[in-house]
């Protein structure tokens, strides 16, 4: 419960800016909940001037409800609009912190994490946190003035008939509070099966093509159905819990007004009570139902609220991706590993007691059986993840001691899986650094990735938009372009996951000479999967397993009949 006032509190710190707007809410609802309060006094007015034939004080009557009406108006437009302002603005803030967040996050939350689970969190889950501030606040407020005022009355006209009221609210307390519980539990299951069904339908359409070619639509469909019905089922739960709650609220407040009124028929109760005050007392207390019943829906909508903020918070209270380098240098290129260790949480250890020399403008091809540590160790050189113990030094500084961005700035990728954004070429290829490149020098690095021409082709050229993941392009063309944009991105260091073995040989052709071209004055590591790439290395390092097994130049390594000439024999598609 503790906790549960702590997550609301800390999302109402949200709705601080909108003060202007919540002070206008406030006024609105309180002109609302004093209509309500004034039919009740309304009633009295025309039956005392009805009873005393006060025929100036009748004909007043119609214009009253007029005012009466039209105030009401005024005051629902004005807390409902602002609090709509609010809950707006506050999922637009928490969504963009969240996404901001997400970048920021290490690799290993998006090991840990499906793509469906987390895009439902931002989409899903965040529209979630309006029940718990902007929709819930709306009713309390709402609603709850109009309990306060009616409450109010009542006890301005019979203050020992209210009480009775009050004595069933402990009962009433104790109802809400079991009830919220049990929508706690079933709103957060509603939010992890949407997640579920989230990855499914990302999943099958990320993945179409595989889907088609193994005719899988009928098992996705039943993947889909499982975890839909899933969904359907917490959601129907918490749909009975919470429409259950209300009735038995009602029946408590019924009793409560069976009691009320037996007691004030009684003459010793009812004493000199005229009859238009009573109308006006029972009017009063009939009218407590419905703000009531409001009250204890609102209960549905906290908890769902909670259940959402719960999980946003916990990803806003992740640690981001250490970053507490404050070196800026601008770097050559020197790359050195000294007795590095890479272990993953699971336990597996990835990189043994690692120790290499790069020397500034080196090409090293590291090559290897699958699973040997080559994408885990270029991935220690951009700090996608962490040594677990030993050091790596760039230009003699450790890397450790640079700052993130600046040492991600320095260092270009082009990896084996080309991942092309649904924009225009340009921008993927001026990706990051749009803002400060000329087209000349988009054009530049797209004609060194010997891709200008083929874009030139295009109907709209360097503005063609690519579609999803630039599928409709040839995978030579998809990598060629990533190429260009690790040239134009002119880093000291670049590592090329280099992946031509499903190419046509023109593409091939094509892309080795691009590789060339971007490794020319640069401290260049590739994982390779080419001979011709090797053999014109200036090192080779041979891994398995994490640790390095042999290293040499090509020559060297194929008199030595080792590893390395295994793997040359069988061209290296192991």
């Amino acid at each position: 419960m503790k906790q549960d006032f702590q997550v609301y509190f800390r999302l109402l710190t949200y709705l601080k800016p909108y003060w202007v707007y919540a002070i206008l809410v406030l006024i609105g609802f309180t002109l609302s909940a004093a209509t309500e309060v004034s039919i009740a006094k309304l009633l009295e007015f025309i039956i005392n001037a009805i009873q005393h034939k006060n025929q100036s004080q009748t004909a007043l009557f119609p214009f009253l409800i007029v005012l009466l009406i039209f105030v009401r108006g005024v005051g629902s437009f004005l807390g409902d609009y602002f609090s709509a302002v609010i809950s707006r603005n506050l999922i637009f803030t928490i969504r963009e912190q969240v996404f901001g967040k997400l970048l920021r996050l290490p690799s290993s939350y998006y090991l840990e994490n499906s793509s469906g689970h987390i895009t439902s969190k931002i989409l899903f889950n965040i529209e979630q946190l309006t029940a718990a501030s902007s929709e819930s606040v709306q009713t309390l407020a709402k609603e709850g003035l109009i309990t306060i005022g009616l409450l109010g009355y009542l006890f301005y006209q019979n203050w020992r008939l209210t009480l009775v009221i009050l004595v069933f609210a402990p009962l009433i307390g104790y109802v809400v509070s079991q009830a919220a519980r049990r929508m706690r539990k079933l709103s957060s299951q509603v939010q992890d099966t949407m997640g579920d069904v989230n990855h499914v339908v990302q999943e099958s359409i990320l993945g179409q093509a595989v889907v088609k070619s193994y005719c899988g639509q009928t098992l996705e469909e039943q993947r889909l159905h499982q975890h839909s019905l899933a969904n359907l089922k917490r959601g129907l739960k918490l749909l009975v819990v919470n429409v259950l709650n209300t009735p038995v609220v009602q029946l408590i407040m019924a009793c409560s007004m069976a009691i009320i009124m037996w007691m004030a028929l009684r003459p010793e109760v009812l004493g000199n009570t005229s009859a238009a005050q009573f109308v006006s007392f029972i009017t009063a207390a009939g009218m407590l139902s419905k703000p009531i019943k409001n009250l204890t829906t609102v209960n549905e909508k906290l908890q769902r609220g909670l259940a959402a903020a719960h999980s946003v918070f916990e990803i806003l209270d992740m640690p981001e991706e250490e970053n507490k380098g404050t070196l800026q240098p601008k770097l050559n290129g020197d790359i050195r590993f000294e007795h590095v260790n890479l272990v993953y949480p699971g336990g597996s250890q990835a990189i043994h007691d690692f120790n290499l020399d790069i020397k500034s403008g080196q090409t090293i091809a590291l090559v290897g059986r699958s699973g040997a540590g080559k994408t885990s160790l270029v991935n220690l050189i951009t700090r996608f993840q962490n040594t677990s113990s030993g050091h790596i030094y760039l230009d003699g500084q450790d890397i450790k001691d640079i700052e993130l961005n600046c040492l991600r700035r320095q260092i270009a990728i082009v990896n084996q899986q080309v991942f092309l954004f649904d924009r225009t070429i340009k921008e993927n290829i001026a990706y990051g650094q749009l803002d400060v490149v000329t087209d000349e020098q988009i054009i530049n690095a797209a004609k060194t990735a010997y891709v200008h021409d083929f874009i030139m082709t295009l109907p709209a050229g360097y503005e063609t938009r690519l579609g999803s993941q630039g599928l409709n392009l040839s995978g030579g063309q998809r990598q060629r372009i990533a190429i260009a944009r690790a040239i134009l991105k002119n880093s000291p260091i670049l590592i090329l996951d280099e992946a031509t073995s499903a190419l046509d040989n023109e593409s091939e052709h094509f892309i080795q000479r691009a590789f060339e071209q971007a490794m020319h004055d640069r401290t260049t590591i590739v994982i390779a999967h080419r001979l011709s790439t090797i053999e014109n290395a200036d090192l080779i390092v041979v891994m398995d397993q994490g640790r390095i097994v042999e290293q040499g130049k090509h020559e060297a390594l194929l008199t030595q009949r080792g590893a390395y000439y295994q793997l040359h024999q069988r061209n290296f598609e192991e």
